[in-house]
């Protein structure tokens, strides 16, 4: 009987991933996406997101072979078109069920709520599960199988300690549940594993653990004993109250600062350590992704959301000032201002600003954190033993795209 044999460190085979696709053929394909949508009233989101999928993957080099992305349009439509008919009577029920809960507790929604967050751990599995078996390399099917919603139990039990331990339990958390998608993932006939741990994650984010949590966490506490706060400040004398608010502005705006660029830096550890844990029989990844991989990024979606809002508000204002101009008399007084607001101009030129903030937004969100995020995750990465992968033989089968659909309807991303 033959069993494996695991080679050495010295003596396995390095073989670099690279990325080689060209940004300006990206940028083009999302602005046509964006201009399309907006045609088609946001339908053709499935398109764009099949195109950006499959850009991303044809350009994905793996031992000089790229994966094949063979999910389409209208897979997706149609697993959203389902979900829709799942998610509509569900908001529906929670919407009267919420009013009539707040009659009795203010508390008596948690289970709903917890339904929810259940609910949408359940569409994370299964749209993954959508987009591993939609991925073929060298001619072989990647699949998966295990049960959404196991997967989703383990992931409210964990997120229960994560809150209780002020979110020190996350990297244990991720580790579990990692765990539990890969030992489920195939490719072919090669059973995945993850041999990441939380131990290997907490040691690179730790620092990270104040200006990410500790904030949070004062938040939450704040709004349980808002009132025994209230009562405390008035109790302080004047100059006391002022101090403490000053202190507390203070503390908001370093958060608001630090808590994207702390976000960033744990989003590429966390990257680096997930790709450094797969594995699949001998097959293994290493990535040399740096903690400060994404600081750009995330500061360039900043920058670029700021400039958005900036146009919007200057959109805004156009809109008014024309409305005003056409209604004339009444201006400054209460009614006037109200039936200026009411125009039907202010109403049409207002919410076409928005949708076009909405489109622009998501073109950066998808040049900087999908297209150029991905682009240096590849770069990092190095794949070892892929010689492993030269005899394998085809398994499992496509699986339907209602997972897709539910993340759709949830509004789920990611690979």
């Amino acid at each position: 009987m033959n069993e494996a044999v695991s080679l050495p460190l010295s003596a396995e085979s390095a073989n670099p991933a690279a990325f080689t696709g060209v940004r300006g053929d990206f940028r083009r394909l999302i602005i046509r996406g964006a201009l399309l949508e907006l045609i088609t009233l946001g339908f053709y989101r499935f398109w764009l997101a099949t195109d950006t999928q499959r850009h991303l993957w044809s350009h994905t080099s793996v031992g000089g072979d790229a994966p094949e992305y063979t999910g389409t349009a209208k897979e997706l439509l149609i697993g959203f078109l389902i979900a829709l008919a799942i998610l509509a009577p569900v908001y529906l029920a929670y919407f009267f069920v919420g009013l009539e809960a707040e009659l009795y507790q203010d508390f008596a929604s948690i289970p709903l709520v917890l339904f929810f967050y259940l609910f949408y751990q359940f569409a994370i599995y299964r749209a993954r599960r959508y987009r591993l078996t939609r991925t073929v390399w060298r001619g072989v099917r990647f699949w998966m199988k295990g049960s959404g919603w196991v997967y989703a139990l383990q992931a409210g039990l964990w997120m229960l300690l994560v809150i209780i331990t002020l979110g020190l339990a996350q990297p244990w958390r991720q580790a579990a549940l990692e765990r539990y998608k890969m030992k489920n993932s195939y490719y072919g006939d090669l059973a995945g594993r993850f041999d990441g741990t939380g131990w290997g994650l907490a040691k690179q984010i730790w620092p990270l653990w104040i200006p990410l949590v500790l904030p949070i966490g004062f938040v939450v506490l704040a709004s349980i004993y808002y009132e025994s706060f209230v009562i405390g400040l008035i109790l302080y004398e004047p100059r006391t109250i002022g101090l403490i608010v000053l202190v507390l502005l203070i503390v908001v705006l370093v958060f608001l600062i630090a808590f994207p660029f702390a976000y960033a830096a744990y989003k590429a550890a966390e990257w680096a350590w997930w790709m450094s844990g797969i594995r699949f029989a001998d097959i293994r990844m290493e990535s040399k992704l740096s903690i400060s991989a994404f600081i750009a990024l995330y500061g360039k979606v900043i920058g670029w959301t700021f400039l958005l809002l900036a146009v919007l508000s200057v959109w805004f204002t156009g809109v008014i000032v024309g409305a005003s101009a056409a209604i004339g008399d009444g201006i400054g007084e209460a009614e006037g201002d109200l039936a200026i607001l009411q125009h039907p101009v202010v109403l049409m030129g207002s919410a076409l600003g928005y949708v076009l903030c909405a489109l622009a937004f998501g073109i950066v969100v998808r040049m900087y954190l999908r297209r150029d995020l991905w682009a240096r995750v590849v770069a990092s990465t190095v794949i070892y033993n892929m010689s492993a992968a030269d005899s394998v033989t085809g398994r499992g089968v496509a699986a339907n795209a209602l997972g897709e659909g539910l993340a759709d309807g949830l509004h789920i991303g990611g690979f």
